[in-house]
């Protein structure tokens, strides 16, 4: 056989040209073999994949409907109760009695000592809270009501505390509204003890807010002209005012209630009065954790059927949720991550994450909530709030005065997780069964050509070089020994080349270790002088400031690797800002810009470099603590560079743009970057400057610059 018919054997084409036979069955084994694992694969992974979703789809589904049942149940109770409180005598008398008592009070102006005292309460007690929460501004007097009754009213029973919970103090004032305000108590504060509301708000049909339970400032306000006019309370007042009629019930929206130091809350508004007419409204203030507790399943989501990622939440038609967010329960940190990764801005997640909740702040998004929103009920897979692609079944809900919908979701990598790791199987069993086809092949057809394949391949890989080839030498045939002459013949050319290989590239490395690459041509020649001239340089000689100080509490080892660390990241700005390296002292740098590549912006390049130095250095600091920082001074004009010596090579810049470089460098203690006006002439514009003084040289002044 000759080696043509040898490189023949080895391609796997024969003598006609076309495959040979160890080629056709391999590839027929490996064809049949993986057509058949794919089909296979292919069809388990479609039909897994849509069993799997089917069965999530149901279970949220299922999900979705008894958290609608659930809520729309928790609200309609909380309904009837407003109602039955109302519509009783015990409502209709304290109704009566306190709209009395307060119009008496309309007569009665607070002195200046108890109007002091009022003021006091706000300055020194409820605003610094409110505005430490919320972090606005407010007037001292902004929510102190404007008619005498009301100041009065706030005057005697407004406390700091706001526990709804606790019946009220009497203050000892004698008046008519004191002694309605007591019996009122004792029967709207029972609602708090014993329900479980966070407040009680009673109102005039004048929009007087004559009682409340927690006692806030909200008291003695005007839900018609007062601070709260704008509020969800205020148009729930009004709504049941106008309809005039006992059996009027309004449910509120959530919203964020300023006398709750911006809490959110929502309200169910029912009027007090009989067949004869009302005589003002009630509001019952229903604790957002009911809506919490049924949205989450009393965050019992496990045991519930969710899964790891699965819950079921509330959203309004603006698009931010009106419960709270599973992830933001179970891992507060991971939640914040989640939310800004998926577009919710930094500070509306530190607020979620301050708060605990995600109620009123969390927008959420996708194809769940926009179709919710439309009005229309469903399943789809869509991008969530918390990032990545979701499972969901969504419904708009059906609570009178409410717009809100309702989601339930699972992240879709965990619902398909089945079907993810039976295609991991089928790959790793696809890849193993095509191993082992190659194999069983390889064994049936090469029984007989395997040692001259292997020699034939073995001589084409000397040939292209590779002198570390070697071919199996076992038994005492002649195929063995010339197998073995092969690897002695191969053997003596892999050490001559890797003699002369390490001599070339030590060479080589030592060579561009210190000069550049036109230098390297020119000393390769023998030319005695070996120094460029470069008209339109900018130079960069920066100085470390207080690594001296720094390395004093390191041992050698370690100053080593930090100073290694500072050079790295100076090297890395360099070849970032396309800045060359020429000089690395152990507390100096000297670098280049349009030196061996021309460039038109070499100025502005340098700049960068220098600005990417301190840069660094900061990253520096914040990581080990230092105190280091940078002085860079930069120039531009001609230079020469070379080599300064032949025994002992050394590659260095020289010329007035590096002398004044280095003396801005060294002209002051401050760190920073600081410019020649040559510099500034070429970069004016692109950064912001101050004037940093003058620097002397050649018996005059030259302006320095800083890049501030």
């Amino acid at each position: 056989m000759g080696a043509n018919d040898a490189r023949r054997t080895v391609t796997g084409i024969d003598r006609r040209g076309g495959l040979s036979v160890q080629s056709r069955l391999l590839i027929m084994l490996l064809l049949v073999s993986l057509l058949s694992a794919a089909v296979v694969g292919a069809v388990g992974y479609v039909s897994g994949r849509e069993s799997l979703r089917a069965e999530v789809v149901d279970k949220l589904t299922a999900m979705r409907e008894l958290r609608t049942g659930e809520i729309t149940a928790l609200l309609g109770e909380v309904q009837r109760e407003a109602a039955l409180a109302s519509n009783n005598a015990s409502a209709r008398d304290a109704s009566t009695a306190l709209n009395a008592g307060w119009d008496a009070l309309q007569n009665r102006p607070l002195s200046g000592e108890q109007d002091a005292t009022l003021s006091s309460y706000y300055s020194g007690t409820f605003l610094p809270r409110l505005e430490g929460v919320t972090g606005d501004d407010y007037a001292d007097r902004a929510f102190v009501p404007t008619s005498t009754a009301g100041r009065n009213a706030q005057y005697l029973f407004t406390r700091q505390d706001g526990a709804a919970d606790r019946p009220a103090t009497d203050p000892g004032d004698g008046s008519a509204y004191s002694a309605a305000y007591l019996q009122a108590d004792d029967y709207f504060s029972d609602l708090v003890r014993t329900v479980g509301y966070t407040d009680v708000v009673v109102t005039d049909l004048s929009g007087d807010v004559v009682y409340t339970a927690a006692g806030g400032v909200d008291l003695g306000s005007n839900l018609d002209d007062g601070p709260f006019r704008e509020s969800r309370l205020a148009q729930g007042y009004r709504d049941v005012v106008a309809a005039n009629s006992v059996d009027t019930i309004v449910t509120t929206d959530i919203e964020e209630w300023t006398p709750a130091l911006g809490f959110p809350v929502m309200w169910v508004v029912s009027a007090i009065g009989d067949d004869d007419g009302i005589t003002g409204a009630m509001a019952l203030q229903v604790p957002i954790q009911w809506i919490n507790d049924v949205t989450t399943g009393y965050e019992q989501w496990q045991q519930q059927g969710f899964g790891a990622t699965g819950e079921t939440y509330l959203a309004g038609s603006d698009r931010l949720m009106r419960s709270t967010s599973r992830r933001l329960v179970e891992d507060r940190d991971g939640y914040a991550a989640a939310v800004i990764a998926d577009g919710t801005s930094s500070d509306t997640a530190e607020r979620i994450t301050e708060a605990g909740g995600s109620v009123l702040l969390q927008p959420v998004r996708g194809t769940a909530v926009d179709e919710a929103i439309a009005g229309r009920t469903g399943t789809a897979v869509s991008t969530e709030y918390i990032g990545g692609e979701s499972i969901t079944a969504y419904a708009p809900l059906d609570i009178d005065g409410l717009d809100w919908v309702i989601v339930a979701r699972m992240d879709a990598s965990e619902a398909f997780e089945p079907v993810t790791d039976f295609t991991r199987t089928l790959l790793l069993s696809t890849l193993g069964l095509a191993l082992l086809v190659s194999i069983l092949s390889l064994l049936l057809s090469q029984s007989f050509t395997r040692p001259v394949r292997r020699l034939a391949l073995a001589v084409r890989s000397v040939a292209d070089g590779d002198y570390s080839t070697r071919v199996p030498a076992r038994g005492t045939d002649e195929f063995a020994d010339l197998a073995r002459s092969f690897n002695d013949m191969a053997g003596d050319l892999e050490v001559r080349q890797e003699l002369i290989d390490h001599q070339r590239t030590e060479n080589d490395r030592l060579l561009r270790s210190i000069m550049p690459q036109s230098l390297i041509e020119k000393y390769r020649e023998g030319e005695e002088t070996l120094a460029e001239r470069h008209d339109d340089v900018a130079v960069v000689f920066a100085e470390l400031l207080g690594f001296d100080e720094y390395s004093r509490s390191l041992d050698g080892q370690a100053e080593t690797l930090a100073l290694n660390e500072l050079m790295r990241g100076f090297d890395e700005a360099a070849v970032r800002c396309g800045v060359e390296s020429v000089r690395t002292l152990r507390g100096g740098y000297l670098a280049s810009s349009g030196l061996t590549v021309p460039r038109v912006d070499n100025a502005r390049r340098a700049v960068e470099f220098a600005l990417g130095m301190r840069e660094s250095v900061q990253r520096f600091n914040a990581r080990t603590g230092a105190s280091l920082d940078v002085r860079a001074g930069v120039d531009t004009g001609a230079v020469t560079s070379g080599v300064v010596a032949r025994a002992s090579l050394a590659y260095d810049l020289w010329g007035d743009a590096v002398s004044l470089a280095s003396r801005l460098r060294r002209s002051g203690e401050e760190p920073g970057v600081f410019l020649t006006d040559a510099v500034r002439t070429r970069i004016e514009g692109l950064f912001d400057l101050e004037d940093a003084g003058t620097v002397h040289v050649d018996g005059r002044e030259t302006p320095v610059w800083r890049v501030s």
